[in-house]
């Protein structure tokens, strides 16, 4: 009974280690659209299942050009120091990753991007995790196709964005304007009829009454 007490607070470790992890760490998509002149993220992140568990990652990044078929060596993160490889990305290349040994995020950020950098970059963790059995090492690879384009294409959300916005704006300004002639309408024909009903009380009161002012019977 004790072993089967044990085995169930493990499972139940197991998996809020994972979903801790889970929430601390999220692998996304990096984009793939740069702009000339302009400076792009480079994203890659690998998440470690398990968070607890101590570990060394190194990051390499690697480019092959559009059209090439071999990658070369661009640059190289083993904390504390990121270093630069390749002489077309000097003083180009910033680490945005993890500030520590234990590197999850691998992002770096490419300066001034120009049209040759147009290709696939991958990106590699070598990590070294410290087991109690001893370590053991994992290689994640991932891969980013970047496009370059001279201007800035509007993404499709933002496009979406501004038309319900023009349609929600123009439909108000409608719906104010019909408001507007109801509500004139209505004050117009409760002002008609206020009027119909006064001339109908005049019309209806009898002669006497008409010569009568202040209680003063005019002969």
């Amino acid at each position: 009974m004790t072993h089967r007490k044990f085995m169930l607070w493990s499972v139940l470790l197991s998996i809020l280690c994972v979903r801790q992890c889970q929430a601390g760490c999220a692998e996304v998509d990096a984009q793939t659209e740069a702009v000339v002149g302009k400076s792009f993220l480079l994203g890659c992140i690998s998440c470690k299942r398990r968070e607890e568990v101590p570990a060394s990652t190194s990051v390499d990044w690697h480019f092959r050009p559009q059209g090439e078929t071999d990658f070369y060596h661009i640059f190289h993160y083993d904390h504390p120091n990121p270093s630069i490889l390749h002489e077309d990305f000097t003083e180009r290349l910033e680490w945005q990753g993890t500030e520590g040994p234990d590197v999850q995020i691998g992002a770096i950020r490419l300066h001034n991007v120009t049209l040759n950098d147009t290709g696939t970059f991958r990106c590699t963790f070598e990590r070294m995790l410290q087991l109690p059995l001893g370590p053991e090492h994992v290689s994640i690879s991932k891969e980013v196709e970047l496009s370059v384009v001279l201007e800035a294409n509007p993404e499709l959300t933002a496009v979406i964005s501004e038309i319900m916005m023009f349609v929600l704006i123009v439909g108000l300004q409608l719906w104010m304007i019909g408001v507007l002639i109801y509500c004139y309408r209505k004050v117009s024909a409760e002002r008609e009829a206020y009027e119909a009903r006064r001339a109908l009380r005049q019309h209806n009161l009898p002669p006497d009454s008409k010569d009568n002012c202040d209680g003063v019977h005019l002969e």
